[in-house]
């Protein structure tokens, strides 16, 4: 929020300098972003006494203006404007001077005459919104002064936290800065002289759903003359960031900054048959507001409408239709109080976020509404000549009283670390409005509320031993123990607690419970893998494109995949309606992302959440996702660029499953899933060194007609989703050292002729099943299609090692063993190649 200091000295004595009030205001929590000094853009701008005034000898639209600034000579100064008059005090900008955008005015000759310098409008010095007059100074201006001395201005930029919705206002932060200084604080004086017809008898108002507008305060003022604001106010508007627009809508904009509480004017005869109605939209009913855009109503929206139809949308903007206009001569000042959520979501569905819904949406004290009201048909009274109609139109007259919340002053001690008698936090408490004593009457125990929300927390304690703080209504951030003593601390000085290092032990050493999540990071990372973190949040495409038909039973010690699909109440947009339940789907969307930016060649994976809802209660799990598209294989001399197959992933599932010290995984044949390739796809288990599951997941190709129906631009890419034993929580096994082996062990090459129905693994595990207990270990290195096979045909080309724990094996040994195979490869319909 922008305060003018100028305006803040009309409720607060300050003498600090602008900088020391900035870091004194910084350190109380209302941090200052920024100061801003209105005139230094002013050089050599000057006041001026209009001597004569003149039409232009040669030019009828122009006057010749005599200026005198108090010395030297008078000034020759061509002028376009026709407000002015001898004897008016006006701003003079001396040739060499420089205005606001760098605007440099020099002694120039215009239709024959000579001008020494130019007369300012409000605007060219951005003080006012006028552009067509001349700016006209205080009579009581002094000849000769620099305007930078006279309507300068500091403007603090400050930012106020969400739960000060009190302190967004010049109110506000005068009574900060009284807190900071022991100044006392000035409210403004609101008294209304009323006259005429009650309004009571003009104006009915009908509330429909309380819940969303507990109080609405209605003032009728009559006989105005709308007009541009008075010169004085439009400079503070402009200097807070707010645009003048006219005397009334100004007034209800002034209010606003000034006490924290939006208001909105309406058109008293647009409002049909003298009735407001606070409700709901209904179906079909449709607003142009303020920005003249026709808009849709949705049936949740809070309208402010008359029998006709809505008027405005509450508490955001207001309807065209019923807009302050120069033909304006009564309108009817609405100051109300809005549920905060609603106005939230309303402001966000519309994309209509203003200062006015930025102030309900952090709650509004009941008595503004009162107060608001009354200070607007004041300033109306006096910017428009308005007269105020007796009685005000108030649906919930009775305020609340002021809240009391038990505290312990030993409690703030403790707290703090900083020592404060009893009677010097109730003074620092009163310095912001909070009066404490003692607990009245003779209770034995007081209830000392130490958490609020939806599950309060309390405790109790003797009634000597505790204060009771009265909060003022417009505190409404104080609910707890804590609250207060955070303002004890706020007010007291952040800057006083002093530095303790703690005195218990430091507690043992504990092992990361990240760390199996780690060095599955690193080590995917080493092998050339780019980790992403893809939304959590998906679309319901997305939900039905990538959901497994049949989810893997998880890892030991980890959370299945369970539960019904959990959809967001409020979402910002359709894309994020859904928290996701695989991380297959964030992966292929970074893929296809990707290759729309040209980078066809990636290898990524994420480590990740899934999410689902089971008897009500949120569930969740870790997996381990993994995508690889175009080139993985890096490229040589000797090796050609290639695509990323099945294979690659299989290497990269068995390098972890080796580092993290499980067996080596196995692969069973997998159709059911429709998002992947159903002769491209396996589920993968691995166990772990107690024989236990470790991992577990699915591997595959993404099916070409789910690829078409997503992005063609992630067909062929290769996906492996897996649960990790510890992921969620655990460490990586301590690597154990192993001896060499005594004796030699023995490989042998075997190319085995398959056709497209037998897998690799089937033959492996004819292999193992007829090797015999000398083979040690069996594994795919290469795999060949083409000629001279047939169609339909497959060269698998298995290693297989053979050895011996109490000898070295002898030729025969082995050979016995590759017959016993080969023979059984035969019976099971396929072939040695040779």
């Amino acid at each position: 929020m922008k305060a003018p200091l100028s305006w803040l000295r009309e409720f607060v004595d300050v003498e600090l300098t602008a900088d020391r009030l900035a870091e004194r205001l910084t350190l109380l929590g209302m941090e200052v972003r920024g100061i801003e000094e209105h005139g230094v853009d002013w050089q050599n701008v000057v006041v001026g006494e209009l001597l004569t005034v003149e039409r232009h000898p040669n030019a009828d639209r122009l006057s010749l203006a005599t200026v005198t600034i108090g010395t030297g000579e008078p000034l020759t100064i061509v002028c376009g404007a026709t407000n002015i008059v001898p004897g008016q005090r006006v701003p003079v900008a001396l040739p060499g001077a420089v205005l606001p955008g760098g605007r440099r005015i020099e002694r120039t000759e215009k239709m024959g005459v000579l001008s020494n310098g130019m007369l300012c409008s409000g605007d060219e010095l951005r003080l006012t919104g006028d552009g067509d007059g001349i700016l006209i100074l205080d009579s009581r201006s002094p000849l000769g002064a620099q305007l930078a001395d006279l309507y300068g201005d500091v403007v603090f930029d400050i930012d106020v936290k969400p739960n000060r919705g009190d302190a967004l206002s010049i109110i506000g932060l005068a009574r900060e800065i009284s807190a900071i200084t022991g100044s006392p604080l000035r409210m403004p004086d609101v008294e209304i002289a009323e006259v005429g017809t009650p309004v009571a008898d003009r104006l009915s108002v009908a509330v429909e759903d309380p819940a969303l507008c507990p109080r609405f305060v209605g003032r009728w003022v009559s006989g105005l003359t709308v007009a541009p604001s008075p010169d004085a106010i439009q400079m503070r508007l402009l200097a807070a960031g707010v645009r003048p627009i006219s005397n009334v809508v100004d007034a209800s904009n002034y209010v606003m900054l000034e006490l924290g509480k939006p208001i909105h004017t309406f058109d008293a005869a647009a409002i049909r048959g003298g009735h407001v109605a606070v409700r709901r939209a209904r179906a079909g009913e449709r607003l142009t507001t303020l920005d003249h855009v026709d808009r849709d109503l949705d049936q949740d929206t809070l309208l402010i409408a008359d029998e006709h139809g809505p008027l405005a949308i509450a508490g955001v903007m207001g309807g065209a239709a019923s807009e302050v206009s120069d033909a304006t001569t009564e309108v009817v000042v609405e100051s109300a109080i809005f549920d905060p959520i609603s106005i939230r979501r309303t402001a966000f569905h519309y994309a209509l976020r203003s200062e006015a819904s930025l102030r309900f949406e952090k709650g509004q004290e009941f008595r503004l509404a009162r107060v608001g009201a009354d200070r607007t048909a004041q300033l109306l009274a006096a910017w428009a000549g308005g007269r105020i109609a007796p009685g005000r139109i108030d649906t919930s007259p009775d305020e609340p009283v002021p809240e009391r919340v038990a505290f312990r002053p030993e409690r703030v001690t403790r707290l703090l670390g900083l020592v404060l008698e009893p009677d010097a936090q109730v003074d620092l408490l009163a310095r912001v409005g909070i009066s404490a004593a003692p607990a009245p009457g003779p209770a034995a125990k007081v209830t000392i509320p130490v958490a609020g929300g939806t599950r309060p927390l309390s405790t109790t304690v003797p009634a000597i031993d505790a204060l009771i703080a009265t909060v003022p209504t417009w505190r409404r951030d104080i609910a707890v123990e804590a609250d207060i003593i955070e303002e004890v601390a706020r007010v007291s000085g952040y800057d006083r607690i002093p530095t303790t290092l703690p005195s218990t032990p430091s507690p043992a050493f504990r092992v990361s419970p990240l760390g199996l999540r780690d060095t599955v990071r690193s080590s995917l990372a080493g092998m050339g893998l780019h980790e992403i973190v893809t939304h959590a949040l998906i679309s319901r495409q997305h939900v039905e494109t990538w959901t497994w038909t049949d989810p893997t039973i998880p890892a030991d010690g980890e959370e299945p995949q369970a539960g019904a699909v959990i959809s967001v109440t409020n979402p910002l947009s359709a894309d994020h309606a859904f928290l996701r339940q695989e991380l297959v789907g964030g992966l292929v969307s970074a893929i296809a992302l990707n290759r729309r930016r040209g980078q066809d060649d990636l290898a990524l994976f994420e480590i990740g959440k899934g999410y689902g809802r089971r008897a009500d209660r949120a569930h969740e799990w870790w997996r381990l996702g993994v995508a690889l598209a175009g080139s993985f294989d890096v490229a040589a001399w000797n090796r050609p660029r290639r695509a990323a197959d099945l294979h690659d992933a299989k290497g990269i599932l068995e390098a972890l499953c080796s580092l993290l010290g499980f067996a080596s995984p196995t692969y069973e044949q997998l159709s059911s899933e429709r998002t992947l390739h159903p002769g491209r796809a396996a589920r993968v288990r691995a166990k772990g060194p107690d024989g236990g599951l470790a991992v577990s997941g699915v591997l595959g190709e993404i099916h070409p007609s789910t690829a078409a129906a997503w992005d063609d631009r992630v067909g062929g890419a290769i996906l492996l989703e897996v649960s990790v034993r510890g992921l969620s929580g655990g460490a990586p096994a301590v690597p154990r050292a192993t001896s060499p082996r005594r004796f030699p062990t023995v490989e042998r090459d075997l190319a085995i002729v398959a056709t497209d129905g037998m897998t690799s693994a089937a033959l492996a595990a004819v292999i193992r099943d007829h090797a015999g207990q000398l083979l040690l270990s069996v594994n795919v290195f290469d795999v060949y299609a083409g000629a001279p096979l047939a169609d339909g045909e497959r060269s698998l080309a298995f290693r297989l090692v053979f050895g011996a724990e109490e000898r070295t094996l002898a030729d025969d040994e082995v050979e016995a063993a590759i017959a016993s195979i080969m023979a059984a490869i035969v019976t099971a319909g396929a072939r040695v190649r040779t």
